[in-house]
């Protein structure tokens, strides 16, 4: 674990992801925000009151082309921390890969699990950030990959929520299994895995925290978790 948190932790982690939020959110802010599913863990994310009014037309634009994807934690990450927590063993004392991290919700679940170390993996560096700072949030430790070709050690087990958004991704639901045959994915999306080798363990309901759209909503998705086989 890591050292006590202190107030100049918490206000340069959240200096940190509101210059990188406001690359793509000019308006937007950063908070604190508990997790309904999860509420042992909190997350440095966009404050639910943006935005104010409508969007200016360069937000607008930046969203499309970069969204801040890191800002929300979204409703398959929730479903898979939640399992970890209740489930602590699977991940206790093993090294674990989180793949497509985002605000890195399920690896730290993991590392509070007790897993003897964490690896966060996202090819944005700002969601690599913001694993970093909620990490020191949560007052525990995440190794940061980029470049999950640079993988240098033993996985015991990967992490995988929400990462099937474009189709173009199902490739690593193969590529995944070269790495280590122990996968946890939760996906809102793709509720058909079995082929790949995968078993369904549970659906649950879920919301993202927090999901922008136009106009601003809620979205409540179910989410599967399935295991490789």
């Amino acid at each position: 674990m890591s050292p006590a948190l202190t107030k100049e932790d918490i206000a340069t982690a959240l200096e940190t992801l509101e210059q990188n939020l406001r690359q793509t959110v000019s308006q937007g802010e950063i908070s604190i925000t508990s997790l309904p599913l999860v509420p042992e863990i909190s997350l440095l994310l966009l404050d639910e009151d943006y935005p104010r009014g409508p969007l200016p037309h360069e937000d607008t634009i930046a969203a499309l082309n970069d969204p801040a994807f890191w800002s929300f934690c979204w409703a398959s990450g929730q479903v898979l921390a939640r399992w970890l927590l209740d489930h602590a063993r699977i991940a206790m004392d093993q090294v674990v890969l989180d793949f497509g991290a985002g605000s890195g919700v399920a690896g730290i679940a993991a590392a509070m699990s007790g897993a003897r170390r964490v690896i966060a993996c996202d090819i944005d560096p700002m969601a690599l950030a913001s694993c970093r700072a909620n990490a020191i949030l949560n007052r525990c430790e995440l190794t940061l990959l980029e470049d999950i070709r640079a993988l240098d050690t033993h996985i015991d087990l990967i992490l995988a929520a929400d990462v099937l958004y474009d189709r173009e991704n199902v490739h690593w639901l193969e590529q995944l299994a070269t790495i280590t045959p122990n996968i946890l994915l939760a996906d809102s999306r793709m509720k058909d895995v079995e082929p790949w080798g995968y078993r369904r363990l549970l659906s649950r309901y879920a919301t993202t925290c927090l999901l922008y759209t136009y106009p601003i909503t809620r979205d409540k998705r179910q989410s599967s978790m399935t295991a490789s086989a």
